[in-house]
């Protein structure tokens, strides 16, 4: 009896003194625990800690081989689910870490490393809302002090008015908590301050430089402000700390796809799929990248793939639709209709499934049940996020009435120099796409994307202007001094460079909402070049009618809306012609098909330029294209798109009202 008592005595020092070792020696904890192994074959804790002694030493697999068989015998271990799932992300074998990780947390769910791990992997795999909760829930079991548990328990509960509270009352008495500070940094982020949040991360990467996790949480803010260059400098330093973090390349993985560095992104999402094979949100993402690439059938396989590991996932479905050049098949509009009729999706794959259902309808010619189920798509995505067209037209008016002629004249000659930018405007779906991959054809300029830096510096105007107004920064623009308008347009020219690959002299900005902001970029920007893309408002506003967009464009989802939108459009527009006369070039989609050489020869006079052939032949350019139109640009002109919303015509009345006097007149602008 006292020699088993001395056994175990023994056992438990070893087993002491193992759990000791490991952050000591690892590779002598690991003979510390085979030793306790021989002496009883198979004991729990012995090969526990044999597993994490060959953790800490970088043998993943080899921990693999203890941990599996520890639980089958002890299923419900939490710490060594937690183990099991950390080695398994080591091996790239993601999407079995993030089921033993949830494992890990339902068994012991004030796991504070299991928590934070998860939301590594849900980060990686484009789960935001999880990770977030995975996140908060980590710091809620992290902390030791109440007052922190507190606001992140809150924050679980997304009660943040009661987090705020006592995070503030936390930074009163302690006011460089770093901990602190990156909370509050998140509840500002979920009230939409970001620029609260991205000043408080600042604070934190000040008092600590080597946060991490603050430091990825300022790229994140970064990248959603839309300042790549910040974004991708912050989460490289990441990677450079802790390259293996998939949350990090995840985000890596994005930006550098906003910025063009295409083969690196598909590089990284390259090697998050071979951790993450079954997650159907990472597909998708890779699969996107090689659009813009124009890998196409390899996009087509990975957008494949994504429904073969998620039958619902609707946005997989519209993006094969929204190529405009695949044909679904009918076991395709079977499974579509299936999960439909289920009703077993979220708000959101329903209607990416309708309106890829109405695309291929379309294709087929049914013309009813195609509009059928773009009204379907866009009521369901309109009840979700609303939109208040009056508003738009006030916007539209308050910039007429403070973008005087007299302003301009004022200001003439201020401003940045720079005549690099060439702006292509006007309304989505209006032919810019095309027009961009025209000019990107010559030797002198670069085509770029959509860039939101004009947007951007509104922004900032307006938060000058403590409003949220898109047209207050009217009256704060025209308060800057001559020193100031140039350091806005020379602010412009640095901030978009991260998109310039080649180069070559000229480049172009296509992002068509800055239609809005004529005004701001001729007084920062003078030299620079604006051309206005238009089409016919029926053609043009039933294209956005059946466009789904990723983000934005939220006048696109009703026909009266969308009208009224293309109204005040062409009202603004006839402003800035009579007020900036000659200053900016038009050009109609209709005339671009019928007489393309033409259209051509004009924007390159207007934009000092002698005609190359090349520009004719630009469906044979191999350059990235990131918008809709992707595929479409990449072959001839084609005109069987200009009667297309004929064939829907009977369905159209509330947009013909919206449009009123624009329509009757097109392509004459009405009196107004």
């Amino acid at each position: 009896m006292s020699s088993d008592k001395e056994k175990r005595g023994s056992l438990e020092i070893a087993i002491e003194r193992t759990a000791q070792l490991l952050d000591i020696d690892p590779a002598m904890a690991e003979q510390q625990a085979e030793e306790i192994l021989k002496a009883v074959p198979n004991h729990p804790p012995g090969r526990f800690y044999l597993a994490m002694a060959r953790r800490y030493q970088g043998k993943y697999q080899q921990a693999l081989e203890v941990l599996e068989p520890l639980l089958d015998a002890q299923h419900e271990w939490a710490a060594a689910w937690f183990e099991y799932g950390v080695s398994l992300g080591h091996v790239g074998r993601g999407d079995e870490a993030i089921e033993a990780l949830l494992k890990a947390v339902n068994f012991q769910p004030e796991h504070p490393q299991a928590w934070r791990y998860l939301g590594d992997h849900l980060t990686a795999t484009g789960d935001a809302e999880k990770a977030d909760a995975a996140y908060a829930r980590h710091v809620q079991c992290a902390g030791h002090d109440p007052a922190l548990q507190e606001a992140a328990a809150a924050m679980v509960k997304k009660d943040v008015a009661t987090a705020e509270r006592l995070l503030k009352a936390r930074l009163k008495t302690s006011p460089t908590d770093v901990a602190a500070i990156r909370m509050l940094a998140e509840v500002a982020v979920r009230c939409d301050r970001n620029d609260e949040a991205e000043n408080l991360l600042l604070r934190c990467l000040e008092l600590s430089p080597g946060f991490t996790a603050a430091r990825y949480n300022y790229a994140v803010i970064l990248h959603r402000q839309n300042n790549s260059p910040g974004a991708l400098t912050q989460i490289e330093q990441c990677l450079r700390e802790v390259p293996e973090s998939p949350a990090y390349r995840n985000l890596a993985a994005v930006i550098l796809s906003r910025v063009g560095e295409y083969d690196r992104s598909i590089e990284l999402y390259s090697q998050l799929l071979s951790e993450y094979p079954k997650n159907a949100k990472v597909w998708l993402s890779y699969g996107h990248v090689l659009k813009t690439a124009g890998k196409i059938d390899d996009c087509i396989s990975a957008y494949k793939t994504s429904i073969d590991q998620n039958p619902a996932f609707g946005e997989a479905y519209w993006s094969l639709a929204n190529l405009k050049t695949y044909a679904f098949g009918n076991d395709d509009l079977t499974d579509m209709a299936q999960q439909v009729d289920t009703g077993s999706g979220e708000d959101e794959d329903r209607w990416h499934l309708h309106f890829a259902m109405g695309k291929a309808a379309e294709d087929s010619g049914d013309y009813a049940v195609s509009f059928e189920n773009y009204e379907k798509g866009n009521a369901l995505y309109r009840s979700n996020y609303g939109y208040d067209p009056d508003l738009n037209s006030e916007r539209c008016q308050r910039l007429i009435d403070d973008f005087t002629a007299d302003v301009f004249a004022e200001r003439s000659g201020l401003g940045s120099d720079a005549d690099a930018p060439i702006f292509i405007v006007g309304m989505p779906r209006a032919g810019s796409t095309l027009l961009e991959q025209i000019l990107s054809c010559h030797s002198q300029i670069e085509g770029t994307t959509e860039l939101p830096d004009i947007l951007m510096i509104a922004q900032a105007l307006r938060s000058e202007a403590h409003a949220d107004n898109i047209a207050v920064y009217a009256k704060v623009l025209a308060g800057k001094s001559a020193a100031e308008l140039k350091a806005l347009g020379d602010d412009y020219i640095e901030r978009t460079r991260i998109h310039r690959k080649t180069d070559k002299p000229l480049f172009i900005d296509k992002m068509p909402n800055n239609f809005l902001h004529v005004g701001l970029i001729h007084l920062i920007l003078p030299n620079a070049k604006i051309i206005d893309a238009r089409r016919h408002p029926m053609g043009c506003c039933f294209s956005n009618f059946k466009q789904y967009y990723a983000r934005g464009q939220n006048f696109s989802y009703n026909l009266n809306d969308v009208g009224q939108y293309y109204a005040d459009y062409v009202k603004l527009m006839a402003h800035f012609d009579s007020v900036l006369p000659g200053r900016i070039h038009r050009v109609f989609y209709e005339d671009t098909v019928a007489d393309t050489e033409r259209v051509v020869r004009g924007m390159l006079d207007y934009c000092g330029l002698e005609f190359e052939e090349e520009c004719l032949r630009f469906f044979e350019s191999s350059r990235p294209v990131r918008t809709a139109s992707s595929e479409q640009v990449r072959q001839p002109i084609y005109q069987d798109g200009l009667a297309l919303w004929q064939h829907y015509e009977p369905w159209l009345d509330p947009l013909k009202n919206a449009l009123g006097p624009v329509l009757a007149r097109y392509p004459d602008v009405p009196s107004f």
